[in-house]
Order: C-alpha cells, then structure tokens, then sequence
C-alpha cells in the first residue's frame, strides 16, 4: 500500500471521528497557517515532542493520530541515496533505489547557467518523488576557501554572486516538485578534519559578504523550506544550534519561516537546542555516525529530556511551539500536499538532463595547437585509473547506488569505435570495491608494482597517434571525500611523474582532470590539452567523450581560482588552515585571517598570476566582444543601472559564451577588493552571429558590508564595470557615478 493511499485512508478515518466536520487542518481551501494552528491545538506534548527529532537513520514521526504521515529525508545533493538500515549506515538491500547520479555541485556551478541549475533540481525532485522522500538534503552552498577542502566537490565555488544564482533556480526547481530542498551546511563550514571541533574566527563582514549570501539568496529569494545546520563552531557555539546564526541572522534578519534540520550527530546539548533556533534533530547517539546506542531516539536532545525539562518548569512551551509550527509547515508542504506531481526513476529524460548539465559544465583550461577536438588517427590510447573507476560510488554521503555510469574509457570506445582505443592503467590510486554495501563496477585489483604499469603506459604511448590521460583524484579518503581534507595540493599516486614520461613519450597528450578541486600541475608547460572533468556523474563517460571529440564545444568556466601553487591561497599563505588547537585539545580555533579576500579576490590583491583564473574557460570557436555601453552614467542609491555589450562569434562552430561583469570601487572608506563579481549572462552563438547582452545592477552591487552599523552601505563617488570572458580577461570597461 502505497504513501498516498496510506495518507488518504488516515485523512478519511479522521474526517470521520471529527463527527463528520472536516477539521480545518485537513480543509485544503484554508491557509496553510490556520491549518497549522488548528493542528498545533490538537497535538499532545508527546506528539510535538515526537515530530522535532528522528525515529531512524533518515525519518522522523509524522502524527498518526491527525493523518499526518511519516516524514523521510534523504541525502543528495547528486542524486538520491539508495535507502540503509533503520538504525545504521549501511544499505537495506532493497532492488528499487537505485538513481541518476546528477553531475557534483562543482560541474553544475561551472556551467554558468541558471536554467541548468533549475533542469537540475527539477529533475532531482522527480527522483525524489519516486522514492518517497520529503526533502533531500542539499544542495550546498559553503565557499570554496582553499583547494584542500575535501567536501568542495559538492559545492558551488568560491564565489557568492554565482553560488547565489545558481542556487536559487536549483531550489526552485526542486520545491517545484513537492520536495524540500535542505540548504547545507550553515554556515562557515569549510573543514572536513576535526569538523565538529572547529570554531571559526571570521569578521562580520567577511561574513556576511563572501559565506552568507548564498544562502541568504536561498531563504530570501528561493524561499527553501529547509536549512542544515554546520558541524563547526561559530563564536563557540556549534552551528546547530547558534544563536547568532540561526536566531538573529536567519529567522530574525532574514525572516526564515522554514526548518532548522541539524546535521546527524550536529547537536550537542539540550539547553542550547532548544533555545537556539533547532527544528529538527537528526543522528544523534544512533549506531552510525557517533556509534551510540542502538534505537535511541528517546534519548535525542530534543527528545525525553527536552520532554522532562518542560514537565519540571526548566522550559515553557514556547519555543516547543515555534519548533512544531515550522515542522507543520513543512508537512503541509510536502507529505501533506496533495497536489504534488508523480515522480519518475531513472527515467530518459533524467539521463539527459544529467548529459546536457555535465557537457555544459566541462571546462576547456587548455588547448594548444588545436589538439582538441580529436579528429583524425587511427590509435587511441587511453591510460588512467580514473577511467575505469566509478566515481558515483564512495565520497561520504553523496554516494550512490545508480542503474548506471558510464565510465571515461567506455565511452571514448563507444565514440571512437572506428580507431583502436587501448588502454593502460598507468597508476594504482585505489582497490576498494566497494562502499556502504554498493560494489564498483569494474575490478580495481592490481598486482604488477608502479613500475610495470608506467613502462606499460610509456610503451603504448609511443606507437599511439594521441594519449588521454584521465586521471586527478577520486573521492578516497583525503583525496575529494567527506570528513577528510586533502594532505597536500599536488596529485596523488604518483601521477606528475607518469605525465612526464608519457608527453616525452608521447607530445601529443590530452590530460583530462577528473576531480572537484584545483590541483597543482607542474607539467603544465608540456601538456597541449587539459579539460576539467569535474565528477560528472551517470553520463561521465558519454559527457567526456563528446568534448573530446568535438560533437560538443565546450562552454564551462571554472567556479573557483585555479592556484599555481598552494601558498598563492590567501588562507595558506597567511597561516589561516587548518587552524590552532586549544590547550584542552578539544576545540580547533581557526580565523579565517584572508577576512574578504577569497580566490580571486586575493590573488587580484597581492598580484598573483594563477595558472587559471576564476571564470576561465575556453572553447572551439572563438568570440568577440564590442564596446561597452550604458543607459546612463549616473545612478542613485534607488536606481539601477544597465550594461550592453555586442558578442560575436568569429569562429566557424556554434558555441556558448558567458559574459562577466565584474564593479570596481575605486575610492572607498574601507579595503575593497580590486573587482567583484555582480552580474553574467551565458550567450549561444552560431558562426558569425552577434548579440547584445544586456547586465542590469543595483544598489546591492556597489555595497558593502559596515561593521560599524552593522548595514549594508554603498557609498556615493565613481565605480568601474569591468566586462569580460574571465576575471581576468576584461577588456570592456566603463566609468560611472553612484549620486
């Protein structure tokens, strides 16, 4: 019997105890906030209790008795996890839940392109309404701070303007579908070591210029129903539970109406749980996570003694009520909302939303000689571990059990099936043939030493007319994985030294990266041809290949500051990670010392050239921007003011530019960074066509955050737009004056 049904029979069932008057919790023609309080007049301080925690791994109670069903979250933000055990992490061992793994946050990010991020969430919800689940838990939205953080993959880079845009139609998309989405992880969380032990020291306006407006834009704009609150400290208390943060910032400033979900095993302690701003309490002291104790949810933080502290008068009903207010709203949402569409599994049109956004989101770093596309040759020679391993399984909590994945080496032979595609492993990174119960694909095993493999490699190389070598790092522990940051910013397993050997071997060699961080690529100088593979989910191999071979022009730029070395990263180069233990060894002080001057922000403040710029990305045809103009030169503080800029394609394939504006304030009270981001579009172009593209800003572009006031404060005097390809390709520049 199915949810629906389920639901429909309880509903029916009450209907008829009311004495035949259809309460008006249940009268779909009332506002959701009188059905609220209806419903919250029903329920027993057993019931409200019951709603604000977990009764398993990913569920909480609905309310039986008023035909409210139970409610089930689960993970994405990729794609949804295959269902585990009540109480533990590992797989139920059901037939039914596999998925489409959409492409990581980085690859969608990367595409530049708002309507993606929207197709993305859409489907997403489709796949979440099969499986029955309520509200998955993404996306995420912490900024990309330094190349080493292990859970970057699954974010939307180090910018918050882009991270801002794209994940207001994600949302959108995905609550479309009757799906909440659950914002993550709120807010500061950019470690993965010692997580639950960091506090972090940040100014008030790095703040709330470079970590908040992402999901501010979340709440205010896409009106999410559902934050997660981070495993870090801030100001000392943990994020799951933060005054400042949750009380004052998000349901006061921000006037958040939706649900505070703490992240499993985030809360820490009654009192501040209750007081704190927590909704909902997931992962606590159940085997798994912290290994407490098995079926434990009466001892949750919110649960007995939450439940015994109001019995002895240590807390009114108040914020109980404020708590199961939010969770009610949720429910009339969700499992309470009857007008949800059906959802679809692992359907056509899902596979190609994932293709579209993975070839969309594929960056073009290099291509010298035009080695790219590949046309012409007879002898492919592929080499790589990353070929061949499946990256939808492992990571942490973003792994997933799919129908399928296409691996890169699979589909370049599907491609290329008119020439001899060989392959070599080249390198051992990883033998693990499975995670959370799921198995990869392919055998990873391997008995001959490093040695075999690169003479191996070398030798095929040779008599090959191009090499691919795929290859960067692979969501084993400190590589891209949660709960793990990188130990160091080159490549693993000894990868820069077969590089080495194959290009002598071999110039014309094409290095496709697969991962969702930068790393450090010393060969760079003798390589022709490098693409950003990013983790691109079920269509990896088919996406790849269609870059390769040219049936796709590449159009991606990158989310974040490609660093030449790790010390050109403001945090590392001033000493800021990973941060200080205390004396008592249980807590992390980690200040965030850069303050504002994040990625590009930072290397445009010390003049660092990095190997690839923020928004950096090339293509098969080229383009042509005109002169700047505006409809005025002078704007107040009420006005906005709009860019126009003529693109032409002068090249001879169709393709997608995006354009960039960046506003420089160029005499300011305060430090300001060199330039900012405030407005792109993304433009298909066939040969020899133009376009205009017009960028519209406002006050909020030309602001910055007063420490003093504790205001966002733009001040009157001359700003620049800068518009360009890159952040640092910007030749279309005007002069204006805010009054």
């Amino acid at each position: 019997m199915n949810r629906m049904l389920i639901s429909t029979l309880l509903l029916m069932t009450t209907a008829t105890i009311e004495a035949r008057q259809l309460p008006t919790y249940l009268d779909e023609t009332k506002p959701i906030e009188e059905r609220i309080d209806d419903a919250l007049s029903r329920m027993t301080l057993d019931e409200k209790i019951a709603v604000i925690h977990a009764q398993s791994k990913f569920s909480s109670p609905g309310v039986k008795r008023l035909g409210f069903p139970d409610f089930w979250t689960d993970d994405g933000p990729h794609g949804v996890r295959p269902d585990v055990l009540w109480d533990e992490w590992e797989q139920a061992g059901q037939s039914n839940d596999s998925c489409v793994a959409f492409p990581a946050l980085t690859c969608l990010a990367a595409t530049w392109n708002p309507d993606m991020a929207r197709l993305y969430g859409e489907n997403l919800g489709e796949e979440a309404l099969y499986r029955d689940k309520d509200m998955i838990l993404g996306p995420g939205v912490n900024i990309y701070r330094t190349p080493l953080g292990g859970r970057n993959f699954e974010y939307m880079g180090e910018d918050p303007w882009l991270a801002s845009r794209m994940v207001v139609p994600y949302i959108k998309g995905l609550q479309s579908k009757g799906v909440a989405a659950c914002v993550k992880h709120y807010a500061l969380n950019n470690d993965e070591e010692y997580r639950h032990q960091v506090n972090v020291i940040v100014s008030d306006r790095a703040l709330h210029e470079i970590y908040l407006p992402a999901f501010k834009a979340a709440v205010t704009e896409a009106g999410t129903w559902g934050i997660m609150g981070a495993y870090n400290l801030y100001k000392n208390q943990h994020n799951c539970h933060n005054d400042i943060m949750l009380n004052q910032i998000l349901k006061g400033d921000w006037k958040y109406d939706g649900v505070v979900v703490s992240d499993w095993g985030g809360c820490h302690d009654t009192d501040e749980a209750v007081k704190n701003g927590l909704d909902m309490e997931f992962g606590s002291w159940t085997d798994g996570l912290t290994m407490g104790k098995t079926n434990a949810y009466d001892l949750y933080y919110l649960a007995d003694a939450y439940k015994q502290g109001i019995k002895e008068g240590k807390y009114t009903t108040k914020e109980l009520d404020d708590k199961v207010r939010r969770v009610l709203r949720l429910f009339f949402r969700t499992t309470m909302n009857r007008q949800k569409p059906f959802g679809f599994l692992c359907s056509e049109s899902h596979y190609e939303a994932a293709l579209k956004i993975a070839q969309e989101g594929i960056v073009l770093l290099k291509n010298d000689k035009n080695i790219l596309p590949i046309q012409g040759g007879k002898r492919i020679l592929v080499v790589g571990e990353n070929a061949i391993k499946m990256m939808t399984v492992g990571g942490g909590s973003s792994s997933l059990k799919v129908q399928r994945e296409i691996l890169p080496l699979d589909g370049i032979r599907e491609r290329f099936k008119d020439c001899e595609v060989d392959f070599a492993r080249g390198y051992v990174g990883d033998t693990v043939q499975s995670y959370n119960g799921v198995t990869v694909g392919r055998s990873l095993y391997e008995t001959r030493t490093a040695e075999e493999l690169t003479a191996e490699a070398v030798e095929k190389a040779r008599q090959a007319d191009v090499v691919i070598f795929v290859g960067g790092l692979n969501k084993s522990d400190y590589q891209d994985c949660e709960g793990h940051d990188r130990k160091e910013f080159g490549l693993p397993y000894g990868q820069d030294q077969l590089i080495e050997a194959l290009v002598k071997a071999n110039p014309r060699l094409v290095y496709v990266n697969v991962s969702g961080n930068a790393v450090a690529m010393p060969w760079l100088a003798k390589v022709p041809a490098v693409v950003q593979g990013w983790f691109i989910g079920s269509e990896a191999g088919e996406a790849i290949a269609s870059v390769l071979s040219g049936d796709v022009n590449p159009s991606g730029k990158l989310p974040f500051t490609w660093y030449q070395q790790l010390n050109d990263c403001g945090a590392h180069a001033l000493g800021a990670f990973p941060g200080t233990w205390r004396d008592d060894y249980k807590v992390i002080d980690e200040e965030y010392k850069e303050g504002i001057y994040v990625g590009y922000r930072w290397t445009d403040k010390q003049k660092i050239k990095p190997l690839f710029a923020f928004g950096h990305g090339l293509s098969y045809t080229t383009f042509k921007l005109g002169k700047l103009s505006a409809d005025k030169t002078q704007i107040t503080t009420d006005d906005k003011i709009t860019f126009t800029v003529n693109v032409t394609n002068t090249g001879k394939l169709a393709g997608a530019e995006t354009v960039q504006l960046y506003i420089s304030d160029k005499v300011a009270s305060v430090d300001r960074p060199v330039k900012e981001l405030k407005a792109f579009q993304k433009v298909y172009l066939q040969p020899g066509e133009s376009r205009d593209v017009t960028l519209t800003i406002g006050r909020d572009a030309l602001s910055f955050y007063d420490e003093a006031t504790h205001a966002w404060v733009a001040e009157p005097g001359t700003f620049e737009a800068l518009v360009g390809t890159a952040s640092n390709q910007l030749p279309a520049r005007l002069s204006f004056e805010l009054k």
